[in-house]
């Protein structure tokens, strides 16, 4: 289930929130005059953002991605 609340009522109510999200994996959404700014979320264990995805495990990159381009990198039009 996915609950809305403005931001002063997430100040106000954020112990219950934060047990409604961790006891019934609700969602919390906190809005600023009407418009989303953040989620309140399960946290899942089972997600580790910093694991190297299987797949991509063996590509091996021949060059330095972070190398600024040159004029010549560029094709020709969008000098």
């Amino acid at each position: 289930m996915m609950i809305t609340v403005n931001t002063h009522e997430a100040k106000t109510r954020w112990s219950e929130l934060l047990q409604q999200v961790e006891q019934q994996h609700d969602t919390v959404v906190i809005c600023r005059n009407g418009h989303p700014v953040a989620a309140l979320v399960p946290w899942s264990k089972s997600t580790d953002l910093l694991r190297q995805h299987p797949v991509l495990k063996n590509v091996v990159l021949h060059e330095d991605l972070a190398r600024p381009l040159t004029d010549e990198d560029w094709p020709r039009e969008a000098r």
